[in-house]
């Protein structure tokens, strides 16, 4: 993948760069000299034009049944990161040439672990695991300090893997217990400071080894104290052995620190419905955790029934407490069309890509759509079309009445552009990334 900095002459040299496989005009866009690390200088001009750019205009209907989603061509201006109008195509016009690719929102993986990882290191697979959650405590112990060494570098190279595959977005968990103390959470600072202007982030101080199982507390409260966004969990009852200790004292660091709260729950019996139902308990007594409370994979909803399955995606909706899903894990499939239909929010990330918890990982999330449309029935033109924000974490262009919402004038300017004639098309056929630009900023 190619990046922003880039001298002029290259610039001029190679015409891929910035929007791949679309054509720029040098006036309109230029960039600085500098080496191909320094992502976090501003190296390209915030005001350009883009043309023959397709946005879906509208579904197309045979009776009552969605048949195909209309587009156009128009003109899209970006000021300051922003977008600030929508025009008429002006094919003729000195501008960015979008040559008919479809612009959609710029896809956001919700879950993932930027921290640890092997990718952009030596091969490496998954190895025989042994005593389950505790057993890979065991193994983080021991392989976490030589991993520390590169981390930030591993770290810049698989948000390049995500950017190549569309997504501007991320909120990444990472680790924070004895082992790592704050290192981890440092290291990946440093890397999303030199990608600062490509890709957005947001982060969860997550005690991987437990609160209480190793002794996190310290380290916890001492990230709290930073501009992390969310205090993470894992596994209450089969990690610290207490539900109602651990979920007390995170969600009290939260309320404390103004943080929302994201927890790993793996557990799918018993104790995995009890750490729901007391989690809504907690947020409904603090309404002002609604909207920022996540439950991240939460894979005893899978395990219900269906009457049990609608009941929790009913109190989960009125606590405002989000779902992030892993699609799919091994032979569980989770019930989205069910929570979807309650209002609770849905997102999707890629977890953990090639690193000792998960040998496979492809970096993208308009997989992830494809697979939950596969998994799920969403086969016709419309099904497809609103699976989409699984890769978005919601915007679509259309609403379900096909009326057109995104963009608008104002808008963020975080957009990809694929090789795809509609949504519905991009989602069925994991449509190729040619571009991605965030907040103004043209990545590659």
């Amino acid at each position: 993948m190619q990046h922003s900095a880039i001298s002029r002459k290259g610039f001029l040299k190679n015409s891929a760069l910035g929007l791949a496989g679309l054509t720029f005009t040098p006036s309109v866009l230029h960039a600085q000299s500098g080496s191909a690390t320094e992502d976090r200088k501003d190296t390209m001009a915030k005001n350009y034009t883009l043309k023959n750019v397709r946005l879906e205009t509208g579904f197309e209907y045979e009776g009552d049944e969605v048949i195909a989603t209309r587009t156009e061509l128009f003109s899209v201006e970006i000021e300051n990161g922003k977008i600030k109008k929508i025009g008429a195509n002006q094919p003729g016009a000195k501008a960015i040439d979008a040559k008919g690719m479809l612009m959609l929102p710029s896809f956001k993986d919700m879950h993932i672990h930027l921290d640890k990882t092997f990718y952009g290191d030596k091969w490496q697979a998954v190895r025989r695991r042994t005593g389950g959650v505790k057993g890979m405590i065991v193994l983080e112990q021991k392989i976490l300090p030589d991993m520390l060494k590169n981390s930030t570098y591993k770290a810049e190279k698989m948000i390049e893997l995500l950017q190549s595959r569309g997504t501007s977005f991320a909120r990444s968990h990472v680790n924070i217990e004895p082992t790592s103390k704050l290192d981890s959470l440092k290291h990946l600072q440093k890397a999303l400071e030199n990608k600062k202007n490509v890709f957005g982030a947001e982060l969860v101080a997550f005690p991987q080894h437990g609160v209480f199982y190793t002794d996190s507390v310290p380290y916890l409260k001492e990230a709290a104290k930073t501009d992390i966004d969310f205090i993470g969990g894992v596994d209450p009852y089969t990690v610290d052995g207490a539900i109602e200790k651990t979920m007390d004292f995170t969600v009290q660091l939260a309320l404390d620190h103004n943080k929302g709260i994201d927890i790993h729950l793996h557990e799918s019996g018993d104790s995995g419905l009890k750490t729901v139902e007391y989690l809504i308990n907690k947020v409904n007594e603090n309404p002002v955790l609604k909207g920022k409370t996540y439950l991240s994979h939460c894979f005893v909803l899978g395990r219900l029934d269906k009457p049990k399955q609608e009941e929790m995606a009913e109190k989960l909706s009125a606590a405002e407490i989000g779902i992030l899903s892993t699609i799919p894990f091994g032979s569980l499939i989770m019930p989205i069309p069910t929570l979807m239909k309650y209002g609770v929010k849905v997102m999707t990330g890629n977890d953990s890509i090639v690193d000792h918890w998960n040998t496979f990982g492809t970096g993208g999330v308009l997989h992830k759509a494809n697979l939950a449309a596969q998994l799920y029935g969403n086969v016709t033109e419309f099904g497809l079309s609103r699976i989409l924000k699984l890769a978005t974490a919601g915007p679509l262009p259309l609403d379900d009445k096909g009326v057109q919402q995104w963009p608008k004038a104002g808008d963020d300017a975080d957009l990809v552009f694929v090789d795809a004639s509609c949504s519905a098309e991009a989602v069925s056929r994991i449509s190729p990334v040619k571009s991605l630009v965030y907040k103004g900023n043209i990545v590659f």
